[in-house]
């Protein structure tokens, strides 16, 4: 069952598949804290799903096995001088919609394989700590950036899981780690990348992506002509380009809805955008996220001069 789970998951356009047990997050403790830090900044909804995270069975009671999924989305993503910059994953059709139903093929597959099977898809929004399932189930390591890292094909990918009544064998975890680079952390625009309680972790109040798309209001930080996310920390990662003078597997995607890049107009544009044209721009987009009046701010910054990288201060805050 295991391996025909596996075939149907490829054949509709995953990369990796892994399997691992619908058991408490052994990673609450650390989500917990980075909340009760402040680290999620005004994302008070991470704040309100904490219990439901606490156990998958929460989303399903009858779950006993948690299959992960990864999907490539990797493209050039060359900055065009007065062009929005946005990020690689954003670049094509919603990735929610895009992994929702190949994945919800995959829980009508398995629901034929073995009938009375209970199932439930999980893509990003859903209230579950998606990167430990797909680490336990052997999809990757956790990097310094916090990305989840696949040693053969970099960080370039999407997580979805898929949760299910079915008992299968389990994967085991991988195992990996970035030595002594330091890229991401010198890179990183805006200094968001903290080290602290014996951990790296990412401070979303820095974070690019946090700040174009979930802030709302003023920003105090430079974009670095980022209108929506934010790619720095992958671009330089030695996973995502070469080791060894070896090439790596960060390979182009071959999803044509995330190939179909739809035409943004020029910052000037973006920056006095009307709300009939936004809302025909972003149709089906991830950018539609971060909603009109930010998406104007963000391309305001984007054609204002550039203020230099943000200066660390105590413990890298």
């Amino acid at each position: 069952m295991k391996d025909r789970i596996t075939a149907c998951a490829i054949e509709l356009g995953f990369d990796t598949v892994g399997f691992c047990a619908a058991t408490p997050p052994k990673s609450l403790g650390h989500y917990t804290d980075w909340v009760a830090n402040g680290r999620h900044g005004t994302m008070a909804y991470l704040k309100r799903q904490v219990p439901l995270k606490q156990d998958p069975r929460n989303l399903l009671p009858e779950a006993k096995t948690v299959v992960a999924v990864t999907m490539n989305y990797n493209q050039p993503n060359p900055r065009t001088p007065g062009r929005p910059h946005i990020a690689r994953y954003a670049l094509g059709r919603d990735y929610h919609k895009v992994l929702r139903q190949r994945l919800k093929k995959l829980g009508q597959f398995i629901e034929q394989q073995a009938p009375g099977t209970k199932w439930r898809v999980c893509v990003d929004s859903a209230p579950i700590l998606e990167r430990e399932y797909a680490h336990r189930a052997g999809l990757g390591w956790f990097g310094k950036n916090t990305m989840l890292i696949d040693s053969r094909r970099g960080s370039w990918f999407f997580i979805g899981i898929l949760l299910t009544s079915l008992e299968t064998e389990h994967d085991a975890p991988v195992t990996g780690d970035c030595g002594t680079c330091r890229k991401c952390i010198e890179a990183c625009p805006t200094s968001a990348i903290v080290h602290e309680g014996g951990r790296w972790q990412l401070d979303a109040r820095r974070c690019i992506s946090y700040l174009t798309i979930e802030h709302k209001g003023e920003v105090e930080h430079d974009l670095h002509g980022w209108i929506f996310g934010c790619d720095v920390c992958q671009e330089v990662c030695p996973f995502n380009t070469e080791r060894d003078n070896q090439p790596l597997r960060a390979r182009t995607t071959n999803v044509r809805d995330f190939l179909e890049r739809r035409e943004w107009p020029s910052l000037k544009q973006l920056a006095q955008v009307s709300p009939e044209s936004w809302d025909v721009l972003t149709r089906g987009s991830p950018v539609r996220r971060t909603g009109l009046d930010s998406l104007r701010r963000n391309a305001h910054y984007g054609l204002a001069k550039p203020r230099g990288k943000t200066q660390r201060g105590p413990n890298g805050v």
